[in-house]
């Protein structure tokens, strides 16, 4: 027995450094969208591939890898999230608004960012895949863990709490920055 299990986890170890390969840049940009920083993005990633080689013979079907390693990645941004926060030097520049050194796109939505900031970390998962990583309900909730009807009916709330904010951003011009054709569509 102990000669084929070698070659199952091999097999496993290869699913997995594909699916992470493949996928990438869909997990940097769902940490991205939790952290809004990239270095902290890239360990997040990091993190999750390493913890996903490691612990990848208790993947028991190797059809739903895919969604395994999503979990995975998710579980690593919401553990990021619960860290005491520690200053960098770039955070400490961006916050008191000095200039970028144009390594990153500066035209991004704020409002938005700002509004999805305030969900909880699992509807802004949801939001964030439906939306960010045109993921159908029902991967959502695998990768989550949920049943369909609970994704979908969250998935509701958060939209109509979305809609709310902005439009309120939009009502105040003081509050809503300029700059807002960038908005994404927000309907649920």
């Amino acid at each position: 027995m102990s000669i084929f299990s070698g070659k199952k986890e091999s097999q496993k170890q290869a699913l997995v450094e594909q699916v992470i390969l493949e996928n990438y840049q869909q997990y940097y940009r769902l940490a991205y969208g939790y952290v809004h920083h990239a270095d902290d993005a890239s360990d997040i990633v990091q993190n999750g591939a390493y913890k996903a080689l490691k612990s990848c013979q208790s993947l028991k079907q190797q059809e739903y890898a895919a969604t395994w390693v999503y979990r995975i990645m998710l579980n690593e941004c919401f553990t990021y999230l619960r860290q005491p926060k520690h200053l960098s030097y770039e955070a400490v520049q961006e916050g008191s608004g000095v200039e970028r050194d144009g390594r990153e796109d500066c035209y991004e939505d704020v409002d938005l960012r700002r509004a999805l900031d305030t969900l909880p970390d699992k509807d802004r998962a949801i939001v964030m895949l439906k939306y960010f990583e045109d993921k159908k309900l029902e991967e959502i909730a695998e990768i989550l863990d949920e049943n369909l009807s609970t994704v979908k009916s969250r998935l509701y709330r958060c939209m109509k709490k979305l809609r709310g904010m902005l439009s309120e951003q939009e009502a105040c011009p003081a509050a809503a920055g300029a700059g807002q054709k960038g908005r994404i569509g927000v309907k649920a």
